[in-house]
């Protein structure tokens, strides 16, 4: 029975060149001359680092710029508030998201249901597999995906017929 599984994965390759070129654009750009403005990867995490509030918001905006520029979609990525660190330094935790969330599962399954195309989807950990009878079934549900899901970014991988 052909299947597939829906997941969201960013490139974690890409995404550490970004940071590399991010933290290589900032140290050479002239408004950061003098300034910790700098990007920090751990695991799932990127950690901004910024003097004030306009450059963190300078440093997020390369990122974005460096992220589109080696194809990483923008939408993997959950900024949360910004804190302040000794002084009048800031900090800001940019989460990346990596495997589908329990709500997002829910609500690609209630698409292929709701859709009546004869397919079954069932969640499986941080992916959705979805199974059909025909090849053609399981492109119509790609599509349907594709259309429908927006506000993250979907891969379609393991495609076995």
């Amino acid at each position: 029975m052909p299947s597939f599984d829906v997941v969201c994965k960013p490139d974690l390759i890409e995404v550490r060149n970004a940071v590399d070129q991010v933290n290589k654009e900032i140290s050479n750009r002239f408004d950061f001359k003098g300034s910790d403005a700098r990007i920090e990867l751990a695991e799932n995490i990127l950690y901004l680092f910024a003097d004030d509030d306009f450059k963190l918001e300078q440093v997020a905006e390369v990122m974005r710029s460096k992220f589109a520029k080696r194809n990483v979609d923008v939408r993997f990525l959950t900024f949360d508030k910004k804190e302040k660190i000794s002084g009048d330094k800031l900090k800001q935790h940019v989460l990346i998201k990596n495997g589908l969330d329990k709500d997002l599962a829910k609500q690609v399954v209630k698409e292929i249901k709701d859709s009546k195309i004869k397919v079954q989807a069932s969640i499986q950990g941080d992916t959705v597999r979805i199974q059909g009878a025909k090849r053609d079934d399981l492109q119509n549900a790609i599509a349907l995906l594709k259309k429908n899901v927006t506000d993250t970014p979907l891969g379609f991988e393991n495609f076995r017929d």
